[in-house]
């Protein structure tokens, strides 16, 4: 294969990632449209993913290993990567539009730089400094004027949608700061989900939150396991892309989520956006683009790293 005919296959792997992983939005918004709560959403999510990632482990013949080390990683990742952002933002799209979550899960780059400039591991730089600012005028705009929202009353749960992007952001800086304790990304996902599953499974239970299986499936149904499905698949190919085209090229993926979200929110479920959230879409998009490492940040993502893959892509 050519050089060129390479980039262009990475090119189509990269919107079909994009164009994946943007679905999830929409779908979830379907999931919660019959009252569905967030643990008892979340379970199923869990063991959904545990039993791909399963079968994925098995074909690659990586299995999770069993160490107190993999245990603390998969417990840090299960609950800054899902059950805490995940209760969040499925409280808060069954009152936002779709695409306004996509939107605000784009701040994730924006949210990981001053952590990292913290935890040192970044320098400052201005431009990316100016990529905040772009985020904080881009929330503003879709928080600020009467006219942005369809509903005033929708403002109280932007707050609330904030917490999943913040916990991504957390959850990159300290995987990058001090790694998986030796697991790659899929073993890291997939003890995750296990734990994920242990953990929510009382609490779904106790709260009444528990969805049994054995029902009618309709749509809310089918789209928690279509999310689910697609999130783990998508989720491979991303750490696959990071190995054959390196963090730098992969991590574009999130422009592609966040146009994505946005377009099939508009085709799946009929939304329609003020022009100050259109607005908002364009700075927040420009702010991650200075935010995002550039080539020369390649040595702090490097391609060999089996922890590069959740430093870019913020799982």
């Amino acid at each position: 294969m050519t050089e060129r005919l390479r980039t262009g296959f990475f090119l189509l792997v990269l919107v079909g990632l994009g164009a994946g992983w943007g679905l999830t939005q929409p779908l979830t918004k379907i999931a919660v449209s019959t009252g569905y709560e967030p643990w008892g959403l979340i379970f199923w999510q869990m063991v959904i993913g545990s039993l791909l990632m399963a079968v994925l482990s098995t074909l690659r013949g990586r299995h999770l290993p069993l160490t107190w080390g993999a245990l603390k990683i998969s417990i840090l990742i299960a609950l800054m990567g899902t059950l805490v952002p995940n209760t969040a933002s499925y409280r808060a799209i069954a009152h936002l539009p779709s695409g306004v979550i996509s939107i605000l899960l784009s701040l994730i780059p924006m949210m990981a730089f001053p952590i990292a400039l913290a935890l040192r591991l970044e320098s400052f730089r201005p431009l990316r400094f100016l990529g905040l600012g772009c985020g904080l005028v881009g929330v503003l705009l879709l928080v600020l004027p009467e006219a942005s929202l369809p509903d005033p009353a929708m403002l109280l749960w932007i707050p609330i949608a904030l917490i999943a992007p913040a916990c991504y952001a957390f959850e990159g800086n300290y995987v990058a700061r001090w790694g998986t304790e030796g697991l790659d990304a899929i073993q890291v996902l997939y003890g995750a989900s296990l734990v994920g599953a242990v953990l929510v499974l009382p609490f779904a239970v106790a709260s009444d939150q528990f969805i049994t299986p054995f029902q009618p499936w309709g749509a809310p149904e089918w789209a928690l396991i279509g999310s689910s499905v697609i999130h783990v698949l998508v989720y491979a190919g991303y750490v696959w892309l990071v190995g054959q085209a390196g963090p730098v090229f992969a991590v574009q993926v999130s422009y592609l989520v966040t146009g994505f979200g946005v377009f099939w929110a508009m085709t799946l479920l009929g939304e329609a956006y003020s022009p100050y959230i259109w607005t908002a879409l364009v700075i927040i998009t420009a702010g991650v683009f200075l935010v995002q490492p550039r080539q020369r940040d390649h040595l702090a993502l490097d391609e060999g790293d089996p922890d590069s893959a959740q430093r870019a892509s913020g799982q």
